[in-house]
């Protein structure tokens, strides 16, 4: 039983609601979709679009019809949260609707929606002035991560596909293979080769910059055989962001690492007081490992990319984790590469053992794909084949590395004209 979100708890209450929330046994198959979009001035593409009239435009576009929430990032990027599906060519219906529908109303006030994982023209800069945002920003410049942390805030935008727990006798190895396609489908959905208006020399610049950050917050989860118990030493060891105040939802930002053990134990005091049971499950909230356990899998690691490439990766991920013969073929596939999250960034399907590896977890993929997604697994299939990444199709498109010619390509819909 979850106790009041108010009370003061001990370390073994603590590791007792951590681990309990981890992961919600039951059947594979439902998927949510969560789809992050940079926005932009149509009539002026290098300038940041003004928070109000960016709140305002995205409110005017009323009921979506797949039912997304849209809530702001740092960096005024857009993102659209859908509900859970009952399978992943549902959840694309709803998604693809819901973005149309946004990018529509968007447009009718000169805005431009951009699928790309790092804004490839304008440099970092924090718009949304949400107290959990300025608390963030002060925490990572205090733990010396600020560069990093503003530019994951701001300039960064990720396809996040969420999947059912499974039952838990899986559980183990179910994270461990979500954690093994990570390097494989970083280098697949690479589309962040530009950054601030240059070339970074990275495929994935997103996770470039999530790899810059603290790893006590956003490293892998390693995997044992009790991944519940894990997620719990994980979070216990992160260092705490910040301190709400419940009642007024000020944010007070921690300006040092202390890990959220020391102050469940009293060991240390933040915000003048131990933490409460509502703590602990904020503190939640700020860790972002690549695969995070929410009840669900939130599957953090993949780029955000343009059609036709954000719905045939979101099939591909859900397919190679949810069906069971083409899960094995991509376990046996992504062995060899599973710890190299850093090349797969940097080199993408450039680097031959990450390239085999992603055509045979492609071609897995493509096999067990839904019909309804399966002409976009190909179009995917063969670009991996050619060893690209939906950001060498965007930049094949541009016809260079121009950072603006770069984001007109990857405007949603496409053909936009900035």
């Amino acid at each position: 039983m979850i106790a009041s979100p108010a009370r003061a708890l001990d370390l073994d209450g603590a590791v007792a609601r951590i681990a309990g929330s981890a992961l919600r046994a039951g059947p594979v198959g439902c998927v949510g979709l969560e789809l992050e979009n940079h926005l932009v001035d149509l009539a002026d593409p290098r300038a940041p679009v003004d928070w109000d009239r960016l709140t305002r435009s995205a409110a005017g576009c009323g009921p979506l019809p797949g039912s997304s929430r849209i809530t702001f990032e740092p960096g005024g990027q857009v993102e659209l949260s859908a509900p859970p599906a009952d399978d992943v060519a549902t959840a694309v219906l709803g998604l693809r609707a819901d973005q149309a529908t946004l990018g529509a109303a968007l447009a009718a006030d000169g805005l431009g929606l951009v699928l790309l994982g790092t804004d490839p023209l304008r440099p970092a800069r924090r718009l949304n002035g949400a107290a959990r945002y300025a608390a963030m920003e002060a925490h990572f410049a205090a733990v010396g991560c600020a560069d990093a942390g503003a530019r994951m805030m701001t300039s960064t935008a990720a396809l996040q596909v969420n999947l059912d727990a499974g039952p838990a006798a899986g559980w183990s190895s179910r994270l461990a293979l979500a954690h093994r396609l990570g390097p494989v489908l970083v280098a697949v959905s690479a589309c962040s080769p530009l950054l601030a208006g240059r070339t970074s020399g990275w495929r994935s610049s997103r996770q470039q910059i999530w790899g810059e950050l603290d790893s006590a917050r956003c490293g892998p989860v390693l995997t044992g055989d009790d991944p519940a118990a894990e997620w719990a030493a994980y979070a216990l060891a992160a260092p705490v962001m910040l301190v709400r105040d419940p009642v007024s939802g000020a944010a007070e930002p921690v300006r040092g690492r202390v890990p959220l053990a020391d102050w469940v134990t009293g060991e240390a005091r933040l915000g003048d007081r131990t933490a409460t049971d509502a703590d602990v499950d904020y503190h939640l909230t700020t860790l972002f490992p690549p695969v995070r356990p929410r009840g669900y899998l939130e599957i953090r690691y993949l780029d955000a990319a343009p059609e036709p490439w954000w719905p045939a990766l979101a099939a591909v991920t859900a397919t190679l984790l949810d069906d069971p013969v083409a899960a094995d073929r991509a376990a046996d596939a992504c062995s060899p590469v599973a710890d190299r999250w850093s090349d797969a960034a940097r080199l993408g399907l450039a680097d031959p053992a990450l390239r085999a590896a992603a055509v045979a977890c492609l071609a897995a993929a493509h096999d067990a794909a839904p019909p309804a997604l399966r002409a976009e697994v190909g179009l995917l299939r063969g670009l991996v084949a050619r060893g690209e990444s939906p950001g060498d199709a965007v930049l094949r498109q541009a016809g260079g590395t121009d950072p603006l010619a770069v984001l007109r390509a990857a405007l949603d819909p496409p053909g936009g004209t900035p």
